[in-house]
This record gives structure tokens, C-alpha cells and sequence, in this order.
């Protein structure tokens, strides 16, 4: 189907009910197709790759048996299931003449969508806090990081993450939407979604960006609170040496806040409108494509513990 016959198609005469949706994703030829999904294929197994990689360098090598290792396999895992909430249905689309996603598929998308992006925010945050004791309070790590925190902050993340958008979910599904199904982009965004209700929803879209920004931004804030009190610890590090040991068990951590937080403010710290649907997908392709796919690559390239596990489990 071409694009100009997708932009074309309208629901039912006999009915004002939207049952499906259309994802445009990323028109072009059929060969063009063919070429993004042999690109995203192989991004997407590459990701897999690396992050099981890490997750099981974890697992079996004693040495990284610590909260900090603990919180990067679990991080890890999370960019698994972070990526698959949105690669696997774009592979379909680009062999797909309809593009066609269901009403509950696209909402199902959108929740594990937003809900990993939340933990992953949370997550960023106490592996910051991890590091915070670490450098800030050295004496005390062992006896504050124990196991038993560690799992009940992993937990806390997990649970913060997939309950904030029950709600705005719950509340964006029992809008009426009807006219075009078109959604220009490759995932089902809140955006273009709220664009096809019949009639405008102000408390709903309300509720939403009253809430939907708060995963980004508390954490946030908590992860600078953090680096802000470890820089002042480390530049009262006498020795050069010291300080550089102390700058090296961070740099893995914010190079990652770094960008995610970056791709995310670009497209969410501006009114939407302020961005065309082009560069909408380009930077939401970021933050939930490729970081996911280099963040193997800083933790194991930055990191001589984990470069060291990897080779062993890799047989290097």
C-alpha cells in the first residue's frame, strides 16, 4: 500500500468506533523497507546480544557478585524488554502493506512502552545513589547497600514504573476516537493519538501531561542531587589518582544518563509542535533504539571489571 493510499483511508461510513490504528512508521519504497528492516534487525539482536552479555557476565562471575553489578544486569534486562516493546512491531510493519495495529495493541504498546521508559528513569536514578554512597560515604556503603536494599530498590523501581501510567492508560482508552486512524509515527505516542480523539478532552490531557512528565523529572533531579554532592566529595580528593578512580566508577553511569536524558529533553522539554513528525521519530528512534544498543557498549568498554567478565564469559 502507498503512502498516499494510507493517507487516504478513513473509517467506516457505518460506524464512528476506531478499532485498529495505522502506523505510518517510515514511508518509503518497498526495497527501502526491506533495507530498514534488515538495519533494525540486526540493531535489534545486537542489543539482545549485548545486554544478555552483560546480565550474564553478572550472573557468573563472583567478583561483580556487588550492588553496582547487581543494578546493571537488572538495568540490562530492562533494555531488553525496553527495545522489544517497540522493534518487534516496527520489524512487522516494514513487511507489512496495511500497518495496521489494533486498538489494544496500540494501547498495550503505549503502557509497556512509557512504563519501561519510567523504570528505566528510576533505575537511572538509584544506580546514582549507588554511586553516591560509594564515593560519598565509602565506610558506611557496605552497611547501607546491603542485598536486602538492593532488591527492595530493583522492586520499588519496577512497581513505580509499570503503575504511574495505569491511570493516564486507563483514562486516554475510553476517549472516542474517530475520522483518520493514521499515526505518523512507528509507535503509538500519546501525541499523535490524542490528535485523532473526536472531541477535545481537556481534563484527560490534563491528567496526562500533568503526570507523564514526573518519571523524567524527579529522577532527574535526584540524579544531579547525587553527582552534585559526588563532585564535592571528589574534589576534596588530595591526590590526582584519586580523584580519577573516583571520576571512573561514574563515567559509565553518566555517559548513559547522559543520553538518554539528552534524546528525552530534546523531544519532550519543547511543545510537541515544535516538532515536525520527521524529527519526532528520529529522536524517539534514540532514546529507544540505539541507546539501548550502546549501552553495552559504555559499560564494557569504560568499566575494566566488566570488560574483564565479558572476555571471560566470551572467551576472549
Amino acid at each position: 500500500m502507498s503512502f498516499s493510499s494510507i493517507k487516504h483511508m478513513k473509517i467506516s461510513n457505518n460506524s464512528n468506533i476506531i478499532t485498529d490504528f495505522i502506523l505510518l512508521g517510515f514511508p518509503c519504497s518497498k526495497e527501502g523497507q526491506i533495507l530498514l528492516f534488515l538495519l533494525f534487525l540486526t540493531i535489534y539482536f545486537l542489543t539482545l546480544m549485548g545486554n544478555g552479555a552483560i546480565i550474564c557476565a553478572v550472573r557468573w562471575d563472583q567478583r561483580l557478585h556487588t550492588p553496582m553489578y547487581i543494578l546493571l544486569a537488572n538495568f540490562s534486562f530492562l533494555e531488553i524488554w525496553y527495545v522489544t516493546s517497540t522493534v518487534p512491531n516496527m520489524l512487522a510493519n516494514f513487511l507489512s502493506d496495511t500497518k495496521v495495529i489494533s486498538f489494544s495493541g496500540c494501547f498495550l504498546q503505549f503502557y509497556f512502552f512509557f512504563s519501561l521508559g519510567s523504570t528505566e528513569c528510576f533505575f537511572l536514578a538509584i544506580m546514582a545513589f549507588d554511586r553516591y554512597l560509594a564515593i560519598c560515604r565509602p565506610l558506611h556503603y557496605p552497611t547501607i547497600m546491603t542485598r536486602r536494599l538492593c532488591t527492595n530498590l530493583v522492586i520499588g523501581c519496577w512497581v513505580f514504573g509499570f503503575l504511574w501510567f495505569l491511570v493516564p492508560i486507563i483514562l486516554i482508552s475510553q476517549v472516542s476516537f474517530c475520522g483518520s486512524r493514521i499515526i505518523d509515527h512507528f509507535l503509538c505516542d500519546p501525541g499523535p493519538l490524542l490528535a485523532l480523539t473526536c472531541k477535545k478532552a481537556p481534563i484527560i490531557e490534563l491528567v496526562f501531561s500533568t503526570l507523564s512528565p514526573l518519571p523524567l523529572i524527579i529522577p532527574f533531579l535526584f540524579i544531579m542531587g547525587s553527582y552534585a554532592l559526588v563532585l564535592r566529595a571528589v574534589f576534596k580528593v588530595p591526590s590526582a589518582a584519586g580523584r580519577k578512580k573516583a571520576f571512573s566508577t561514574c563515567g559509565s553511569h553518566l555517559a548513559v544518563v547522559s543520553l538518554f536524558y539528552g534524546s528525552v529533553l530534546v523531544m519532550y522539554g519543547s511543545p510537541t509542535s515544535e516538532h515536525d513528525a520527521g524529527t519526532q521519530k528520529i529522536v524517539t528512534l534514540f532514546y529507544s533504539v540505539v541507546t539501548p544498543l550502546l549501552n553495552p557498549v559504555i559499560y564494557s568498554l569504560r568499566n575494566k571489571d566488566m570488560k574483564k567478565a565479558l572476555q571471560k564469559f566470551l572467551g576472549i
